[in-house]
């Protein structure tokens, strides 16, 4: 089978990116980012935005889609799909590989699967018109257009709710984001239950003692709003209640790391939902580099 891409998925915690980028390294790729989070500036330690995992030898690893929006403007499935063909045809046409890897599911589902996107031209004018209106009739005039949410809270951000607006008004005239001939060899990385458990929890206790709750600060200084944290969910959410003093710390974290394993839990029923349907993942047990390594050599490079 004639693959042009790699993709290395799994739940949280499992040692996506720090493999990926010793693969990267070992057959001339580089690496498209598909966390959900890790796109926003200045969210570095909750999402797991560790730059040292893309250092391999003392040699950065290139990475696409980290870092390209702020934490203010709103990110979703269709930018990430142009930014995910725009990165795939720049590192295919400098013969390069590119390696999708991260955790969110529906963001790889929709490469692998090959979703074909609504584009929506957000046109500056009527954006600018919609933004004049106070939120409570953006809701109404939201309502009226929209018989079925695609999301609750698209209700509750100013900025949501005017995008969401400009979609449903496109819906009858409608560009199609034209999906690549994406042919991906997919390997998964899991631990038993038990041991994802036990990574998670150390994970968050590192990160609590190493600035993570600095950064939540940091970014209601800058004017992110208690609500706008509650959007980004987990660590966002359950460090913004502690900081607004809805919860204690010992509630923050207990709370915190119950939902950080029902993530990963749910991160797994994508993974099984996208076997079911036909993705084939080579699973290996932990990030094993000489597994992974053998499985790329053996499907990537036949017919090449």
């Amino acid at each position: 089978m004639n693959y042009n891409l790699i993709t290395i998925l799994g739940p949280t915690a499992v040692g996506k990116t720090h493999l990926a980028a010793q693969l990267a390294n070992r057959f001339n790729g580089e690496i498209i980012s598909a966390d959900s989070r890790q796109v926003y500036i200045g969210m570095d330690i909750g999402t797991g935005k560790d730059i040292t995992d893309y250092n391999v030898d003392g040699k950065i690893i290139p990475h696409h889609l980290i870092d390209v929006i702020e934490p203010k403007e709103e990110f979703n499935l269709f930018l990430f799909d142009k930014y995910f063909y725009e990165s795939f045809s720049d590192i295919t046409s400098r013969r390069k590989i590119p390696f999708l890897v991260g955790g969110t599911g529906l963001y790889l589902h929709s490469i692998l699967s090959g979703y074909e996107l609504n584009k929506v031209d957000f046109d500056e004018v009527r954006y600018a018109e919609l933004n004049e209106l106070e939120i409570s009739d953006l809701r109404e005039k939201l309502k009226k257009v929209s018989l079925s949410l695609h999301n609750t809270t698209d209700l509750l951000v100013k900025e949501r709710i005017i995008r969401a607006i400009m979609i449903t008004e496109k819906e009858n005239n409608k560009e199609v984001l034209k999906k690549s001939d994406i042919n991906s060899l997919t390997i998964g990385i899991r631990f038993e239950r038990d041991e994802i458990k036990k990574r998670i929890t150390e994970r968050l206790k590192h990160r609590l003692q190493n600035g993570m709750i600095e950064e939540v600060k940091k970014l209601i200084d800058d004017g992110i709003s208690f609500e706008r944290l509650n959007l980004f969910g987990l660590e966002y959410k359950f460090i913004g209640k502690y900081l607004s003093g809805e919860l204690s710390y010992n509630d923050m974290y207990q709370k915190l790391n119950r939902a950080i394993h029902s993530f990963a839990k749910r991160q797994m029923t994508w993974f099984r939902k996208m076997e079911k349907e036909g993705i084939i993942i080579h699973w290996i047990e932990g990030p094993n580099y000489g597994e992974a390594e053998q499985i790329i050599s053996k499907h990537f490079f036949v017919n090449k």
